[in-house]
């Protein structure tokens, strides 16, 4: 079922020139849009969710589903791509997808509550999330074996600039026109792509009995496993996690059809997923360092602009104009990756760029009230530098040993489970940060006793202040004085919990760093479409 060997019209077949037509670029490129686009959808709404929430009437504790259903829905369609490709041809099926992924987004412009939205945002996903796979795969399929390294630079630049770039997008277009337009930015690059896509790939029959062989089983359990899993992670933080009937109750369901989905993977004679591709070496290194990777570039997109709202109070466009100097350097630098990787070992590149990634997060663990956007300016330039050298080293690492009809069976695993790391990870920082800045208000609250002459002297300039701010209560002056002294102590605690999911960035990129050296050194330019 995922092994695309037996139906060998169903997606694109490599050719044996040592060079790819002009058509297969074209179709590759347009594949690229899909990706782009479907990437950038995760984090567009990141910088404009408090307008968001706002006009759905939902509140802050909610909005985050924005942005997680719509990742929910890309997680279970991407392992699914390969066999429906099959099934109703791949040209067929990434068609009805690239038009169906516009007409979802733009539906989500009419959204007048959460439900709606949520519901909607999954099915963009479930749309957006067949472009990602299928755009690897003809990467793999379409060019040849030198040609592969400029094409994984091409999807490196969707994977790691669309969600750098997203906020500063969204937030713009929140600032001066409204949230809905968000939603329409997708409509004219998909008809492009999908233009360009019917022009460019050879027509095939449907295989409808294939239908027949599907691995239901395996689709269903993953389908309510990932699902839960991810509700657990979303509202575990709220709602204290196990302590929560309600979580306790989707955390058994996650194990039980998770188990049970590895389980009939490995055992069923076609399965949805080819689990046993992760026994290969560097397919599995190459996968788990894809997985922490994706834990901190969606991380970091999702933890700074949290900063800048929550602490600076930063609107949306101030957002998406600090996080733009995480995306725009990438343009100029990750077109140069293929060149380093004809000359140096990729292992060694991708270690590099993993490892000043990890140094940009690092830089932000001292955070304070004075750290705003100029503060982030050069971390933010490092960190892009770090992520433009990262995703084609690893691709094509990954990707080294994989026979080209395992190809569609490893792109969607490889993506799937990147991006499975990034919907764990956002989840799991959300705990980490407000779990830190809990423990930091308690260690602050302990020194702010009336005991201190620091805390008295604070006091009374606050008291002060008051009055001569139009406060003539006494009394009142000096409520207001200990409230505000309170929001202090709130918001310093908020910022010492941020430095210390900065940290955890850090330390999950160093190990994904050390991970990658346990790898095998790929040929240059190798490749799972390599002939």
């Amino acid at each position: 079922m995922s092994s695309i060997a037996t139906t060998s019209g169903a997606i694109p077949q490599p050719g044996a020139s040592t060079k790819a037509s002009t058509r297969d670029w074209i179709a590759v490129l347009a594949g690229m849009i899909g990706a782009f686009m479907a990437i950038l959808n995760i984090q567009i709404t990141n910088a404009s969710l408090l307008d968001i929430e706002g006009g759905i009437g939902t509140g802050v504790d909610n909005g985050a589903w924005i942005s997680t259903s719509y990742l929910i829905g890309e997680i279970v369609v991407i392992p699914l791509t390969a066999y429906f490709s099959n099934v109703f041809s791949f040209r067929r099926y990434i068609l009805v997808n690239s038009i169906l992924f516009p007409i979802f987004s733009m539906a989500c412009a009419f959204a007048h509550d959460l439900g709606t939205m949520i519901l909607l945002r999954g099915l963009q996903g479930f749309a957006g999330g067949v472009l990602i796979p299928m755009a690897f795969t003809m990467v793999l399929t379409k060019l040849p074996k030198s040609q592969q390294p400029l094409g994984l630079a091409v999807f490196a630049l969707s994977v790691t600039f669309a969600p750098a770039i997203g906020p500063t997008i969204g937030g713009y277009l929140t600032e001066n026109y409204g949230w809905q337009t968000i939603f329409f930015i997708n409509t004219i690059p998909s008809l492009i792509m999908a233009a360009a896509l019917a022009l460019t790939l050879e027509k095939q029959p449907m295989q409808l009995h294939l239908l027949k062989e599907g691995d239901w089983a395996g689709i269903v359990t993953m389908a309510i496993g990932l699902s839960a899993l991810q509700t657990v992670l979303e509202e575990g933080n709220k709602d204290d996690w196990f302590s929560s009937p309600f979580i306790v109750k989707l955390g058994i369901v996650a194990f039980v059809f998770l188990a049970a989905f590895i389980w009939i993977e490995l055992t069923v004679k076609k399965p949805l997923v080819k689990l046993r591709l992760l026994t290969q070496r560097n397919f599995g290194i190459g996968v788990l360092v894809n997985v922490l990777v994706g834990v901190a570039l969606f991380g970091t997109v999702y933890i700074l602009p949290q900063y800048l709202g929550q602490v600076q109070r930063y609107n949306a466009e101030q957002i998406g104009n600090v996080l733009a100097w995480t995306g725009l350097p990438q343009l100029l630098l990750i077109p140069l990756v293929p060149v380093l990787m004809k000359r140096f070992d990729a292992r060694y590149i991708g270690f590099l760029g993993i490892s000043i990634f990890a140094i940009s997060c690092f830089m932000n663990i001292t955070l304070s009230a004075n750290n705003g956007g100029d503060q982030f300016w050069i971390p933010n330039i490092v960190r892009a530098i770090g992520q433009a050298l990262v995703l084609t080293p690893i691709t094509a690492i990954t990707t080294a040993g994989i026979a080209p009809a395992d190809a569609a069976a490893a792109s969607g695993l490889t993506n799937m489970l990147r991006n499975l790391g990034g919907a764990v990870g956002t989840a799991s920082l959300g705990t980490i940060l407000t779990k830190r800045e809990q423990f930091h208000s308690n260690i602050i609250g302990q020194s702010i006793t009336l005991t201190r002459d620091e805390v008295r002297d604070r006091l009374t300039q606050l008291t002060a202040y008051f009055t001569q701010h139009g406060v003539t209560d006494p009394a009142v002056a000096s409520q207001k004085a200990i409230v505000a002294l309170g929001q202090i102590v709130k918001r310093q605690a908020l910022i010492m919990g941020f430095s210390d999911t900065f940290a955890v960035i850090g330390v999950v990129l160093a190990l994904a760093a050390i991970a990658l050296l346990l790898t095998k050194n790929p040929q240059a330019g190798g490749g799972a479409g390599a002939h």
